[in-house]
């Protein structure tokens, strides 16, 4: 068992979600298009002097990247972020090699540097767009001192104060610096709302999946009561007319049984409420020990181990939800078990930790990402014997209930051969902060 500090990290809320490659092609190619037609409007429309053809193998130069990429990985692929910060890259200096050609800072398209840094700046991790900013103001910086003349009419020679030049390269550092910081801020907000907003949206459809399962395990005790009646009575009166003997013994088992059964309805009528002594509290081993002792006698060896303990006991207040889960899982170790469940607990000052293993064939390797949905069974479904197929409703609502009290359950298994391992995960202080306030 993994030691009881260990946790599955979840994706950090607000944190960079890769970006399609035919959205950075498509801006690529609003970029081809805009430059293609503002060279040629310049040189041939306005007949001002121009390096075009270098000029034109720059824009070519987008175009073989952009059908590389496309046909390499396809327009529905998402790079990584450091592919997309590379290619963000490129498009900076490509148009800063377009800049040095036609004028540097003078050039009023010096504007479009500020373009892949407002991209990056709303999609890509911070670090990204820091990065792309220095490269802009490095560009920015070279193109102010190292350009060829504006493209300008032939008989007008027009002169650039260099006061203005410097000008435009302070408002492109401040248009880069401001972009940087605020736009990614704001972007990263505007992504931990979204995250918030979705996980609250999970949890509500959780709730209201496990309260409709309440009303209908209310509703199935309710109706089930009578019938179990009915066959408790009937085994009572064969008990008495039959002579001891094999018979005898099977009319035994179903009065145990039918008893289980109204103890479990009894459960189901009060899953919503928290049942027994409302401050009764369990140390973790002995909570164990009453969830799993119903099973004990059903043909496989269930053993109890504290290895990874330090410190004193967990206290876990005792409620119908939290025995109703781990009972649920248990039952079903024992269930597919071949002779052997194991439950491993331990605990430290950060994390109480439940491991339930079996020796059996395992979870299916197709449906373990799946576990803890409804209605996914894990059982051969036969058409005449629809009602004993599994309909997986058992871990779900195992699951919810377990996380009700503040539980991470993952599900996997040991080796490829099998034997499934059910891990429960409770934060420490969340299991001693529901014992004193009587969660």
């Amino acid at each position: 068992m993994a030691s009881v500090t260990d946790d599955k990290r979840l994706p950090l809320p607000g944190s960079w979600r890769p970006l399609r490659l035919a959205t950075l092609v498509g801006l690529r190619w609003l970029a081809v298009g805009g430059q293609t037609v503002g060279l040629l409007f310049v040189s041939l429309g306005l007949g001002f002097p121009l390096p075009l053809m270098e000029c034109l193998g720059l824009v070519a130069l987008s175009v073989l990247l952009n059908l590389w990429l496309i046909f390499r990985s396809g327009a529905g692929h998402r790079p990584t972020a450091t592919v997309a910060t590379v290619q963000l890259a490129y498009d900076c200096v490509q148009l800063g090699g377009l800049l040095a050609l036609t004028g540097g800072l003078q050039n009023p398209f010096s504007l479009l540097l500020l373009a892949p840094v407002s991209v990056s700046a709303t999609t890509l991790p911070q670090r990204s767009t820091f990065m792309l900013a220095a490269l802009v103001i490095a560009i920015a910086s070279l193109t102010a001192v190292w350009h060829l003349p504006l493209p300008w009419h032939p008989q007008n020679h027009i002169v650039f104060d260099r006061v203005y030049v410097i000008g435009i390269w302070v408002s492109l550092l401040c248009g880069v610096t401001f972009i940087a910081a605020y736009t990614n801020r704001v972007a990263h907000e505007a992504r931990q709302l979204a995250d918030a907003l979705a996980a609250t949206e999970i949890a509500l459809s959780r709730h209201e999946q496990l309260n409709a399962l309440d009303g209908l395990a209310a509703a199935a005790a309710h109706e089930l009561g009578t019938p179990l009646s009915t066959i408790a009575l009937a085994a009572k009166e064969m008990r008495s007319d039959i002579p001891p003997g094999h018979l005898a013994e099977d009319v035994e088992l179903i009065i145990s049984q039918t008893a289980r059964c109204r103890a479990i309805l009894a459960k189901l009528r009060n899953l919503g409420a928290d049942g027994g002594d409302p401050f009764a509290a369990l140390p973790l081993g002995e909570l164990i020990a009453e969830v799993a002792k119903p099973y004990e006698g059903l043909g496989r060896t269930i053993s109890i181990t504290t290895e990874n303990a330090a410190g004193p006991d967990p206290v876990f207040r005792r409620n119908v939800g939290l025995l109703y889960g781990l009972g649920n899982l248990i039952e079903n170790a024992v269930h597919f078990a071949k002779s052997r469940v194991l439950i491993d607990a331990g605990w430290d000052k950060i994390a109480v930790t439940l491991a339930i293993t079996d020796d059996g064939p395992g979870f299916p390797p197709d449906l373990i990402a799946r576990l803890g949905e409804p209605y996914l069974t894990t059982r051969a479904r036969a058409a005449e014997d629809a009602a004993a197929a599994g309909l997986g409703l058992g871990i779900f609502i195992a699951k919810t209930l377990l996380e009700r009290t503040g539980a991470r359950l993952s599900f996997e298994n040991q080796t490829p051969e099998g034997g499934a391992l059910v891990s429960i995960v409770w934060p420490r202080k969340l299991v001693e902060t529901q014992k004193a306030s009587g969660f």
